[in-house]
């Protein structure tokens, strides 16, 4: 709660006004006996605390002045209890900041009366800080006396006292500054006016500020000086009243200001100057005794003034205010720093206390961390002219200090004690100091030991930071005592520790991150470039003089991995700057340390040529050289042994003794390593350094070369000095992916860089060759690392590949098999893998490169070695299979190699190589250019004819195929491309100017041509294949002149050869071995010639077929159509089935014209051909001529003579496809059909159908004879005829006069159903005795065949029966007589279909044909009797249904008669007048024979049968009977021509009928009468009723019609019929009597004569 500047008149006020009250009251209570003066005193204070509290407008600060009497009274009592009291209230107004300037020296002049009385000291100290850190009321002298009383309890007895000012003064000093800063700051932004300093004034020290400061300012202004006149020993200015002060405590003081406030002396120049005036000229005189002192001369001699000597405590703080100096203070004061790093320097002389040189190295640790340090002390010194190098000192000092170390100790005498060192325990192994066990298996202390002198290291450091441990022991007044490591450890860290800020100062990124951080390119301006260089020219020497004994030195694995980690960063700096010498050096260090000691490799042993400050380095290598397995060298243990790799400079034999290698040596090479891998781009020539360093390792460590380049462990059992741990066995993997990853990093590396890399390698690879002249064994390192940077670098394959591949051709062509394998694993790895490359711009396109890669491959050729062949051919195919696509220009070359190989190679090359080829025709024609393609044909033709191995033949053929399909698929592509020179064609005579793609095609045809006469029978097939499909598929493309050449140059001459060579073809049995098994159809020469024969023909027709408009337009097509044709005749009566089988197929073919395959679009089928209107007669009629040539020939049934021993008798598929082809034939010789030529076809036709098929063959082709199905051949045969049929309906005259032949051939046909016909004079059906041999010749099942024969007949009567041609040859009744055959034989038929069939044919027919009898009597006469005769037969058949008949056949048969008496009530019956006489006489007759149910003498049981079976035919003849003898009556009336035979065909229709029914009733009435009460069966009460019926129907008809037309007799027959018809009224029937009394109502009229009835008649 704030009052300060108030009045009393808040609550808050009010409320402290009462706690003063109240404490007032309680210091009164306290003191009223012993001091009532201060009694009074309170008792005052409390009436002006009430009336301030009663007047609101009082100031807080005057009555607080006014209070603060009895307080001061309290103190000055020196009571304890009172002074509590009083200090309490003072604290609590100071925190409630109620005290005002006046009030605060009120408060301090009581404070200071307190301390000089020793009172309440520490109560005191409280007060004081709370007085200054409450706000800043206080400052000037008021502060300076409150500071100086802090100061003088510092110097009390009291430790406690002592300790709380110590921090009290710390605390205020600091509060001091703090108050500038919060001044500064509040002042920044409202005090922009820069003011002037005088410097002079402030050369003249005095108590008063300069002007300038504000107040805070003004007060640490004169606080600082006089701390600076304390530390000096000289009396304070301001600090009035101090008495006592000490060095180590104004030290603090100093440095603490000068570390926490640094922007205070940068702001204000009055500052600056105090601390470039004052404090450095303090600190330089005060560094004066540590630097005169030594500590290896005697104390006698030196100086005894006490001040002389250093004093720990004094140094120490001076070092830590120097090292705040130089880190924060740089700037302001070079020179100063100039000289304070020179003295640090020089406390690292060997003749220091330990002491001393480990806090110069603490002081120097936390400044080699800064990296912006360093930089700044070279720019500051080094790069001046005329300034002293001082970075290049301190490193040096270190490197100097670092071999200091290692110096025998004898040599130090015993002056050391004198520096707290322990003389007796320097250079004693670990084993005597700690007792700890070394040997293999134990993992060594850290620490460093070298020529006897063993430094463990005992404290470590995090990369970057500096930690001190001396320095910070500010409370030791004697030197602490050092530990032996404790130098070394901080030198290493600092050694460390420059490298790295170096490598941040040049690089800007942490240089110590592993193996992933890569060189980065340079990008310095000229002046960082400039200072960067000085970086490095400053400190390499040093830097190798301390690292490389460190290294040798050390037992830890951690500190060797850290100096070398130091080692590759500081060596890829030096490359970055193209400073090579020191690069060389370090890199040298590295290498030397990864062999063995004394390895003999003098590329090692030649020093760097550096600057003359490179001695030192030089030196220390040559000490360190000294050092020998001799030794007891516990440090390292051995790992590895094995046998140095020969080099040039020796002579054979020597240096063959075994090398031991460490495990430090392998740490070393894995830094190596490392270096390569992060920093090639820098190495330029140390690559043959590293590289020979690491061949000579890696052939130490029996690592051999394996797949792609990398290494693998390959010791020989050979090799008897070779000894490997198990832990580096486990390791060489690891080095192995290392060395790999070395030289895949080359890929980061820039051009230049990656040209050193290979010039090193080959350079070793060359030195490897040389030694296996002398048949030593080679160490291949260099030829597989130069693979695998290959391999890395494709994507600049063109900088690399010359050199690389170059060197590796030298490689292959090497005596030495081993040279020569790796050689050659190398050429082909790196082609694989440069051709699968992804490029920019694609391989593709960049014909250049192709040939720059493939050129290696190819000159591989020109290697006499086998196995080189063999693995160039492996990688051409493998170079296909993985890059094929790309090689658009590289063709020749892999083609080249491909077909280099012949015969004389052998199976496996031929397979090898054959497969690329596979691979380029499938994969990779498309990329070829157009020259190569006649190559790659001639290419794929000499492995067709190849007789190493037949696969390899039939794939060839295969692959001609594929290159076909391509030139097709690309005609476009070729076409454009196909120009200039043609040279790689050959020529074709008789087609001059032939276009290059055709003559490109020609080259395919005349291969494949030559490999279809073939001498082996499946290339021969897969080669005619190939070639008709080509032709086919792709033939379009050709030019038409071209044409010719196909037919006459390819075409033509192979039908010929083949022919010639299938007639010479051997008979004999082709003689297998016993491996394979072949079909009997294909066992002789001849036949596997006649599959040949056939594929030819068939070939060459689709040929014809495909291309038919192209060659029609040729001169010679007329030529070329007669010749195929007479190769087709001539093959199709050969004796071989499949041979002529193909003939007619090739006829068939040839016929037709496909839609659209000649990449045109015609119409389908037969009509599309179109031929010149000249030529058409002339190709039909030779196509007509030959198809009638093989019918007749082929189908003419064997004479008598012809039954011999070698029978031949066509089979179904022959006859089928014969007959197939007539329909394409006929469309276009139609128009000039001839009757001759009908009957020739039919000849064909019937005898082709007669033809019988060999028993071993019947089950595949016939029907069963309850089949319904055709075969191929009847189907083709009434095709044939429905052709026919159609074109006489629809075609011209001479075609319809053949219609009577057509009938008459169908009809013949038709006949077959029921009869099969003969084939000449061979017996069928039976097994004939043919000289001992069976034959079973078996006919066809006809049955189908005839009855779709006849179905035909009715079709076609229907549509021309009003033809007068038709009616004229007495078509109808030829049907008739045809149709009589099945109709007579009825049940006796082979099918029952045959026979239902013909009844519907003859309905139908003579629905059709029975007007036109009519129309035209003279033309049917004959016709009337042989139907009459058919119907009886038909109806009243001979033969008899089988017994197994069920009830709905028979009704179905009934059905069918029962139509041909309505046809006969249809179409008879109303015409009888215009219809011959004895005809209506025999349908009467017929009637009536058929309305009789009991008609012939048949048992009782027949009896019933036939009247069951004919119940519905009996009535249907009685109606027609009925209607027949009515209407006939009726229509004679109308008085038409031959009335008087129609009635008398009427009354004998009458008569018979009365007479008919007479008998019915008369049976029925005796019947009944004999059945008693059995019922009589139905059909004979369906039968009484319909007779009855008919009585009643016939009564009324008689009564209707004219009198002149129903005679007496009639009548008389009627009414006699009565008594009759009164017996059956017994009946029982109710169906019978309803008839019944029907037929008696109608006789009502016949009771007396009817009116009018003419006597006589």
């Amino acid at each position: 709660m704030a009052c300060v500047g108030g009045t009393t008149g808040n609550d808050a006020a009010q409320k402290f006004l009462d706690s003063l009250q109240n404490d007032l009251k309680n210091l009164s209570a306290e003191t009223k006996k012993k001091f009532p003066q201060i009694k009074e005193s309170c008792e005052e204070g409390i009436v002006k605390l009430r009336n301030a509290a009663a007047n609101p407008q009082t100031p807080v600060y005057y009555i607080v002045n006014q209070i603060l009497y009895p307080l001061v009274q309290g103190c000055e009592t020196r009571d304890h209890k009172i002074v509590k009291i009083c200090l309490g209230m003072m604290q609590r107004l100071i925190t409630q900041q109620a005290v005002d300037q006046k009030g605060a020296r009120y408060i301090t002049d009581t404070l200071w009366m307190l301390m000089e009385s020793g009172t309440e000291e520490v109560k005191v100290l409280q007060s004081v800080t709370l007085l200054l850190t409450t706000n800043a009321v206080v400052h000037g002298d008021t502060l300076a006396r409150n500071l100086v009383l802090c100061f003088r309890l510092h110097f009390t007895k009291d430790s406690t006292t002592i300790n709380t000012a110590g921090a009290t003064v710390r605390q205020l000093v600091s509060l001091v500054f703090e108050r500038v800063v919060a001044e500064d700051e509040y002042f920044k932004t409202r005090d922009t006016v820069k003011r002037e300093v005088n410097l002079e004034e402030l050369k003249i020290p005095s108590n008063v500020a300069p002007k300038g400061l504000r107040p805070c300012a003004a007060d640490a202004y004169l606080m600082f000086q006089d701390l600076v006149q304390l530390v000096n020993a000289d009396q304070p200015y301001w600090l009035i009243g101090m008495t006592e002060m000490t060095r180590t405590f104004g030290l603090e003081l100093l440095e603490s200001v000068l570390t926490n406030f640094s922007s205070v002396f940068f702001q204000h120049p009055e500052f600056s100057f105090l601390l470039k005036e004052r404090v450095c000229a303090l600190v330089i005189k005060l560094f004066s005794p540590n630097i005169k002192y030594r500590s290896s001369v005697p104390a006698s001699v030196q100086q005894a003034t006490p001040l002389d000597k250093p004093y720990f405590p004094i140094s120490m703080r001076l070092l830590r205010v120097v090292s705040i100096l130089i880190q924060k203070y740089h700037s302001l004061l070079v020179t100063e720093c100039e000289i304070f790093l020179s003295l640090i320097v020089k406390f690292l002389d060997p003749d220091k206390p330990v002491w001393q040189r480990s806090l110069a190295l603490e002081v120097l640790h936390k400044m080699t961390v800064q990296p912006e340090l360093l930089k700044s002390f070279c720019e500051c010194y080094d790069l001046k002219t005329h300034a002293t190098n001082i970075f290049q000192d301190i490193v040096n000092s270190l490197g100097a200090y670092v071999q200091s170390l290692f110096v025998n100790p004898q040599l130090m005498g015993q002056t050391a004690s004198a520096a707290g060192a322990v003389p007796g325990t320097q250079g004693q192994p670990p084993a005597l100091l700690a007792g700890m066990p070394v040997g293999p298996g134990v993992s060594p202390q850290p620490g460093f030991f070298s020529r006897g002198v063993w430094l463990p290291v005992v404290a470590t450091f995090s990369s970057g930071q500096a930690k001190s441990t001396y320095l910070e022991m500010l409370d030791k007044i004697e030197p602490p005592p050092i530990p032996d490591g404790y130098g070394i450890s901080v030198a290493y860290a600092c050694l460390l520790d420059i490298i790295r800020s170096i490598a941040l100062t040049i690089e800007g990124i942490p240089a110590a991150n592993g193996e992933q951080q890569l060189t980065v390119t340079y990008k310095g301006t000229e002046e960082e470039k400039k200072l960067h260089c000085q970086l490095i020219n400053s400190s390499w020497c040093g830097l190798l003089a301390a690292l490389s004994p460190l290294i040798d030195a050390s037992t830890d694995e951690s500190a060797s991995e850290n100096v070398l980690k130091a080692i590759q960063t500081f060596a890829s700096l030096c490359g970055c700057l193209d400073l090579h010498t020191p690069r060389d050096a370090f890199i040298t260090a590295i290498c030397k340390a990864s062999l063995p000691p004394h390895y003999a490799l003098t590329v090692l042993n030649t020093a760097p040529q550096g600057a003359g400050s490179a001695r030192s380095s030089q030196d220390l290598n040559s000490q360190y050289n000294l050092s020998t397995y001799g030794e007891a060298d516990y440090r390292q243990q051995v790992v590895a042994v094995g046998t140095p790799l020969p080099t040039a400079s020796l002579p054979i034999g020597a240096q063959q003794g075994p090398v031991m290698l460490t495990a430090k040596n392998l740490q070393c090479m894995r830094a190596l390593l490392s270096l390569a891998h992060c920093h090639g781009t820098i190495l330029g020539t140390a690559w043959h350094l590293v590289l020979t360093t690491l061949q000579h390792l890696v052939w130490i460590l029996g690592l051999k070369p394996s797949t792609g380049g990398s290494l693998k462990a390959g010791r020989t059992t050979a090799d008897s000095n070779a000894v490997i741990t198990t832990a580096v066995m486990a390791d060489l993997p690891v080095l192995s992916a290392m060395l790999s990853r070395l030289f895949e990093s080359s890929q980061y590396l820039d051009d230049v860089a990656l040209h050193h890399l290979i010039d090193a390698l080959c350079k070793l690879s060359h030195e490897a060759m040389e030694l296996a002249y002398s048949n030593r064994e080679p160490s291949l390192f260099a030829v597989a690392k130069l693979l695998e940077t290959g391999l890395v670098n494709l994507p600049r394959v063109e900088v690399l590949w010359r050199p690389l591949t170059n060197h590796l051709l030298e490689v292959c062509q090497h005596p030495h098999i081993r040279m020569r394998e790796w050689g050659v694993e190398a050429v082909t790895y790196l082609v694989k893998a440069a051709l699968q490359h992804k490029y920019q711009p694609p391989l593709r396109e960049n014909q250049k490169l192709q040939t720059l890669l493939l050129g290696p491959l190819a000159e591989l050729s020109s290697v006499p070695h086998g196995d080189v062949r063999q693995r160039q051919l492996e990688c051409v195919l493998h170079v296909l299979h993985g890059a094929g696509e790309t090689l658009s220009h590289g063709w020749p070359l892999v083609l080249g190699i491909i077909g280099a190989v012949s015969d004389h190679h052998g199976e496996n090359l031929i397979r090898v190589a054959f497969q690329c080829l596979q691979l380029v025709v499938t994969d990779f024609l498309p990329v070829m250019p157009w020259r190569c393609l006649p190559l790659c044909v001639d290419t794929a033709a000499k492995f067709g004819s190849q007789t190493q191995e037949l696969n390899i033949s039939l794939t060839a053929v295969g692959l001609m195929w594929n290159i076909s399909d391509y030139f097709y698929q690309n005609q476009e592509k070729l076409c454009q491309s196909l120009s200039g020179d043609t040279s790689v064609f050959p020529e074709f005579p008789g087609t001059p100017n032939m276009p290059p793609f055709d003559k490109l095609w020609m080259c395919l045809y005349a291969r494949l041509g030559d490999l279809c006469v073939d001498s082996r029978p499946a290339v021969r097939k897969s080669a005619g294949q190939t070639l008709f499909s080509t032709i086919s598929a792709h033939g379009g493309l050709l030019h038409q002149p071209t044409w010719q050449a196909v037919l006459w140059q390819v075409l033509f001459p192979l039908l010929d050869k083949v022919r010639s060579l299938s007639s010479s073809a051997s008979n004999e049995k082709v003689d297998t071995g016993g491996n394979i098994l072949i079909h009997h159809s294909r066992n002789t020469a001849q036949k596997q010639w006649a599959e040949t024969q056939v594929l030819t023909l068939s070939g060459v027709a689709r040929v014809f077929n495909t291309k038919r408009q192209l060659l029609q337009t040729l001169g010679d097509f007329l030529r070329a159509w007669s010749l195929l044709l007479e190769f087709i005749e001539n093959a199709a009566l050969s004796k071989n089935n499949e041979v002529s089988l193909a003939a007619l197929k090739a006829f068939q073919e040839i016929l037709y014209l496909n839609k659209g395959s000649d990449g045109n679009l015609t119409q389908s089928g037969v009509s599309g051909i179109s031929v010149a209107s000249s030529e058409e007669p002339n190709i039909w009629g030779v196509a007509w001529r030959v198809w009638l040539s093989i019918g007749a020939e082929s189908t003419t049934p064997p004479g008598d003579m012809d039954i011999r021993e070698e029978l031949y008798i066509p089979s179904q598929p022959f006859l089928t496809a014969l007959i197939q082809i007539f329909p394409a034939v006929f469309q276009h010789i139609r128009t000039k059909f001839t009757s001759g030529d009908l009957q020739k076809l039919c000849g064909v036709l019937q005898n082709a159908v007669a033809v019988p098929v060999h028993g071993e063959a019947s089950p595949f082709i016939l029907p069963s004879l309850n089949d319904v199905v055709l075969t191929q051949l009847q189907e083709g045969v009434l095709h044939s005829m429905e052709l026919l049929q159609k074109e006489a309906l629809s075609g011209t005259e001479n075609m319809k006069s053949m219609l009577a032949a057509i009938f008459q051939q169908l009809l013949a046909f038709s006949k077959f159903a029921c009869q099969a016909p003969p084939y000449g004079k061979l017996e069928t059906k039976n097994i004939s005795q043919m000289r001992g041999i069976s034959t079973d010749w078996v006919t066809m099942n006809y049955v189908p065949f005839g009855e779709k024969a006849l179905n035909m007949v009715v079709n076609l009567y229907e549509n021309t029966a009003h033809d007068m041609s038709v009616i004229q040859a007495n078509v109808l009744q030829n049907i008739i007589e045809a149709l009589h055959v099945p109709l007579s034989m009825k049940y006796g038929c082979p099918s029952a279909s045959t026979w239902k069939l013909a009844v519907t044919s003859l309905l139908t027919v003579l629905q059709t044909g029975l007007p036109l009898a009519r129309k035209y009597p003279q033309h049917f006469e004959k016709m009337w009797l042989q139907l009459a005769e058919t119907l009886d037969q038909f109806l009243f058949p001979k033969s008899f249904p089988t017994m197994e008949q069920c009830p709905e056949e028979i009704q179905a048969d009934e059905a069918v008669d029962c139509q041909v008496i309505e046809l006969l009530r249809d179409e008879v019956l109303p015409h009888s007048h215009t219809i011959p006489k004895e005809f209506v006489l025999k349908v009467v007759v017929l009637l009536n024979k058929g309305s009789i149910h009991s008609a012939g003498s048949r048992t009782s049981t027949d009896c019933e049968n036939e009247q069951k079976l004919r119940e519905e035919f009996a009535k249907t003849c009685f109606e027609t009977l009925l209607q027949f003898s009515l209407l006939d009556g009726i229509v004679s009336e109308d008085g038409n021509a031959g009335g008087g035979e129609g009635g008398l065909a009427g009354r004998l229709a009458v008569t018979a009928l009365l007479h008919r029914f007479q008998e019915v009733l008369r049976q029925y009435v005796e019947d009944e009468r004999r059945s008693g009460k059995c019922p009589l069966p139905r059909y004979r009460l369906s039968e009484i009723s319909f007779v009855l019926k008919a009585v009643a129907t016939l009564v009324v008809s008689l009564k209707k019609a004219s009198p002149g037309k129903v005679d007496r007799s009639s009548w008389e027959q009627l009414i006699g019929l009565y008594p009759y018809l009164v017996d059956c009224t017994t009946t029982a029937s109710a169906q019978v009597s309803q008839s019944l009394r029907e037929a008696l109502l109608q006789y009502c009229d016949l009771l007396q004569p009817p009116l009018g009835y003419p006597n006589g008649v």
